[in-house]
């Protein structure tokens, strides 16, 4: 089966948790599919910034890559499309928020993660990185910005409760569930399925020459958009059911084991 397009998320797919790069073998996997012609890349919340460090600084795994959950599309190490976030629906938002014990919400400001609303503690519960890199807004932004997050200090069904109210209450932005205690947050409509759809079209790559590897919630729309929708073990249960193959674990470099094969012209998948 041709394959011309592989994608996949970072945290959980390729990154275990609390690792900060990817291992030799998964950056080895990449260039093996370069080799081969085949476009490979990430497809990550992450603002694409911050993303060449999590491949050791390999630029060429990344020079295609879906960032910020689908508002930043970049290839050939160029960024090709870029979709922002309205002032007005992030301050309906915060007022959602407001409502909330142990919320709260970030932006960006260029590639700096300003903390808007909530507390620095409750941020460090649900992603540490933010709570410790983040500064201080001044307040909500006046103008658009690149991303933005919403965080809760709470378990994954607390998540999503909070999602699904937010995606109840406020109209122009969509809210996902990447993992408890945190949110993408997007412009109605657009998520890392859209991006995913925008980069097919620009490349001329059909959907069933596209691989996809995902573990959580925002993996979802990415999942729809890919002929092959691939599940890593331990994918959030709604990942895991959206997906058309499965295989095993993040911490086991099964993605990297999938992609040498594609590479080499093997498939790797079975139900």
């Amino acid at each position: 089966m041709a394959v011309r397009l592989i994608l996949t998320d970072i945290d959980g797919t390729i990154l275990p948790w609390g690792r900060h790069e990817v291992s030799a073998r998964t950056r080895s996997a990449f260039h093996a599919a370069l080799d081969a012609g085949i476009v490979v890349g990430p497809a990550s919340g992450r603002f694409y910034s911050w993303v060449p460090a999590f491949f050791g600084g390999d630029e060429a795994c990344c020079a295609t890559a879906i960032a910020a959950n689908g508002l930043q599309v970049y290839h050939g190490g160029r960024q090709v499309m870029a979709r922002s976030i309205e002032p007005g629906p992030l301050r309906r938002a915060a007022e959602v928020l407001r409502d909330e014990p142990r919320a709260g919400l970030l932006y960006f400001e260029g590639d700096a993660p300003l903390l808007a609303l909530g507390s620095r503690d409750d941020l460090a519960e649900a992603f540490p990185r933010y709570a410790r890199e983040c500064l201080d807004a001044p307040g909500l932004p006046d103008a658009p910005v690149p991303k933005a997050n919403v965080f809760v200090n709470g378990t994954l069904e607390e998540t999503r409760e909070l999602v699904a109210r937010l995606n109840a209450e406020v109209d122009g932005l969509d809210f996902d569930v990447p993992q408890a205690g945190f949110s993408n947050v997007m412009p109605a409509g657009w998520n890392k399925g859209a991006a995913l759809a925008w980069l097919q079209d620009h490349l001329g790559v059909t959907r069933e020459e596209t691989v996809v590897f995902g573990d959580a919630g925002n993996d979802l729309a990415l999942f729809a958009q890919a002929g092959h929708p691939v599940a890593v073990a331990g994918a959030l249960p709604e990942a895991a059911a959206a997906a058309r193959w499965h295989i095993g674990a993040c911490e086991d470099d099964a993605v990297a084991a999938a992609i040498e094969a594609l590479a080499a012209g093997d498939w790797p998948f079975e139900r």
